[in-house]
């Protein structure tokens, strides 16, 4: 999918608009395109390091997070690919050193870029795809043990199901999103996910709906692929505050995650299931527990201490990003909101924009036991991003307060005229081109 609007500033911003404009969709699932260019780039995906495929609705980009920290502790050298950018495309691309992984300078990224532009000859071709082809030239010029290659949209016509024999494949929680690509049903929906996976390679899957899981079992007993699912093979659980996991190998008793919210144990677990399903990759328990204490991932439940943006909130505030958008998405940031809620009391305020296809009603509907105060905000740069009107109308429908203001600095503007007796909670969420927004604004880009 195009980045967010802050990409346009960007360096690269005039490479990725001319890029864009080689397709009129910004999405067109299929693997045509991509399979003749990989042809005309003379198949750099042919010589990639090992790949750890992960497909999902939710959870993915946090598990690669864990993944990369965890092997990194264990002092190998990984490539990870994921999507979408927040603030700059650089972030979708890092590249693995000793020291290391390392986001792709500005340089490197452009002629990687350009060569697949020019391989590619003018054909059609979405963004994603020339994107996701220039991942593929980058990886296979730079030494590494291991790719961490996230889906981009669903899994069976995602540009990444080009890797013909990854080194496992991983399937975070399916749940209801895209269904205008993907099926208005979570069985289709489980389907296109679980079409990621491939004859006789491992697939590490995290707790699912009965119905997503059975057909997830039953495309991996048609490849004959061993299944490693949550609940079955393995565990994970929270006791006294830490992640306890626990297989047929044995139990590991491990801090808690750096990154926050009880849905986080939950990524940190299927992050170690997968390693320690992979005979090849040698991990020792150290480095399971510095990688999960150890990894970041901006916009999921990412505090906000400081920065143009946090400025502007009432003295005292806490300001919270996530970039949930879908109905599962909002139900595990309300759950973690609820136990900071029991932690120290405050009230909640939630700052929402969301992208018109999205559903505006399941999303906030998770809220409504936590907050009445709603300021629904435009996306800005974006001419498919729900109207502030329309996301208020779901809102009131829900029985929220709610109010409409033309960006998140005015909503956080607007607090200081309420006379909370205690500073409030502020959540910033609903979509991930809103948080990065909210990120570039900030001054706090991931880096």
């Amino acid at each position: 999918m195009n980045p967010p609007a802050a990409n346009r500033d960007q360096p690269l911003g005039e490479l990725i608009a001319r890029l864009t404009a080689l397709h009129p969709d910004r999405i067109d699932l299929g693997l045509e395109r991509m399979q003749l260019l990989l042809q005309r780039l003379e198949h750099p995906e042919h010589n990639l390091p090992p790949v750890i495929h992960v497909a999902g609705t939710n959870g993915k980009g946090s598990t690669i997070a864990y993944l990369r920290a965890i092997l990194e502790a264990a002092n190998l050298r990984v490539h990870a690919y994921t999507s979408p950018s927040l603030v700059r495309i650089n972030e979708c691309y890092r590249l693995g050193a000793a020291s290391g992984g390392a986001l792709v300078g500005d340089e490197e990224l452009r002629a990687a870029l350009e060569h697949c532009e020019r391989a590619n000859a003018g054909a059609p071709i979405t963004l994603f795809e020339i994107e996701t082809a220039a991942a593929f030239c980058l990886f296979a010029q730079h030494p590494a043990d291991v790719v961490l290659l996230e889906v981009g949209l669903g899994g069976r016509l995602d540009a990444t199901n080009v890797i013909e024999s990854p080194l496992a494949t991983v399937i975070a929680p399916v749940s209801m999103d895209h269904t205008e690509f993907l099926g208005d049903t979570l069985t289709t929906i489980a389907g296109e996910k679980a079409a990621i996976i491939k004859r006789h390679v491992p697939v590490i899957c995290a707790e699912q709906s009965p119905d997503a899981f059975a057909i997830i079992e039953a495309q991996a007993k048609r490849m004959h692929a061993p299944l490693y699912g949550a609940g079955q093979e393995w565990h994970v659980g929270v006791e006294r505050g830490r992640l306890v996991y626990q297989d047929e190998r044995g139990l590991m008793d491990l801090a808690a995650p750096k990154l926050f919210g009880r849905h986080q144990f939950d990524n940190a677990g299927l992050a170690i299931a997968t390693l320690r399903a992979l005979d090849t990759l040698k991990v020792d328990a150290a480095a399971f527990e510095a990688g999960i204490v150890s990894a970041e991932w901006p916009a999921r439940m990412q505090r906000l201490a400081s920065g143009a943006l946090v400025d502007q909130a009432p003295p005292g505030c806490e300001v919270w990003l996530d970039g949930g958008h879908n109905a599962e998405g909002g139900r595990v940031v309300a759950a973690a909101l609820g136990d900071l809620e029991e932690r120290v009391s405050r009230p909640l305020v939630v700052i929402t924009g969301m992208m018109a296809s999205k559903d505006a009603s399941g999303f906030l509907a998770n809220f409504a036991g936590l907050t009445r105060h709603i300021i629904a905000v435009p996306i800005p740069g974006l001419d498919h991003a729900m109207s502030p009107d329309r996301l208020a109308d779901a809102a009131r429908a829900l029985g929220m307060r709610v109010e409409t203001l033309g960006s998140v600095e005015a909503g956080l503007r607007s607090l200081a005229r309420l006379a909370y007796e205690v500073p409030p909670r502020i959540l910033i969420t609903g979509s991930l081109y809103l948080a990065g927004q909210v990120l570039a604004d900030n001054g706090t880009p991931p880096r």
